[in-house]
């Protein structure tokens, strides 16, 4: 199974959309993608693609399922959309690090282990992700904390928005202590698979950031803001704003969506994994095939 989590230190480089799109472009391809986001706040991959209406209601939701207290099965919480399964953000989250800590206390207290950042491992592996999915994406939010390291601690690898101005100059510096902070912390090795550069305008500055990047560059995507916002404003995937509510395709933005698809083929290509249908990069008009 391809498993990675979108992150960048750096806020507002496209990693939520950079997720919704990536996990759109492996169904495209014949693949079966789940999503599990984890950001608290409300603008998130569940409002992206509008699964998320019951984010404030006491309902059975992933938090419970971290802290031993489901409702239910795994999978009555996964919700599709576009070819994708994604596991809907509820507010349960924004308390996460207390919850886990109350229960790591309660499994001490009679002597049992209760690892805080193991949690969403243990739950995917119980509801048998690895064997029923073929990529396993999630999305935490860019600060350090339970949400982050439970993301990596289940997916082991990085995909890497980065912005690229001095701003992004400075996450892509910090990138590699940061990697090897989270190695010695969570025990375990996190790979990159690749670093996807966000809102590039060819200037001279970039250039001279991206010649800096030592991680795989499989595509550098320009500056899509009205995309990328129209996305937002419609709650659908790139390729479902282009194809259903742009009233001309404009070449540029069929050459994004053909770099989400170059960038699926990448990340599948890097750990075996070969699309059984995988489409003409850009091609709106593709057939998804459900599997």
């Amino acid at each position: 199974m391809l498993a990675y989590s979108t992150y960048s230190e750096a806020g507002g480089v496209g990693k939520t959309t950079t997720a919704a799109n990536l996990a759109v472009a492996h169904a495209r391809a014949g693949l079966k993608p789940l999503v599990v986001p984890l950001d608290p706040q409300d603008g998130n991959l569940s409002r992206l693609f509008d699964v998320d209406e019951q984010r404030t209601e006491p309902v059975d939701n992933l938090v419970r399922h971290l802290i031993r207290r489901e409702k239910g099965e795994f999978s009555d919480l996964i919700r599709s959309v576009e070819g994708v399964d994604i596991v809907p953000e509820h507010n349960m989250l924004s308390d996460l690090a207390e919850y886990l800590q109350r229960e790591k206390e309660q499994a001490e207290a009679m002597g049992e282990a209760f690892g805080m950042h193991a949690q969403l491992l243990r739950v995917l592996s119980d509801a048998g992700v690895p064997d029923e999915y073929d990529v396993l994406i999630c999305d935490p939010p860019a600060t350090e904390g339970p949400h982050l390291y439970n993301a990596i601690n289940a997916t082991r690898s990085l995909v890497i928005p980065i912005e690229p101005s001095a701003k992004g100059r400075a996450a892509v510096e910090g990138l590699e202590s940061l990697v090897a902070g989270l190695e010695d912390q969570l025990d375990v090795e996190v790979g990159v698979l690749a670093a996807v550069p966000m809102g590039y305008k060819d200037t001279r500055d970039q250039r001279a950031i991206l010649e800096e990047i030592t991680y795989s560059t499989p595509e550098t995507i320009g500056d899509r803001a009205s995309l990328m916002e129209g996305c937002w404003m419609k709650q659908c995937s790139a390729f479902r704003y282009v194809r259903e509510f742009r009233d001309r395709h404009r070449e540029y933005e069929l050459e994004t969506l053909a770099q989400f698809d170059r960038i699926a083929r990448h990340l599948e290509t890097a750990v075996g994994i070969e699309a059984p249908n995988p489409p003409e990069p850009g091609d709106i008009d593709h057939e998804v095939v459900a599997v």
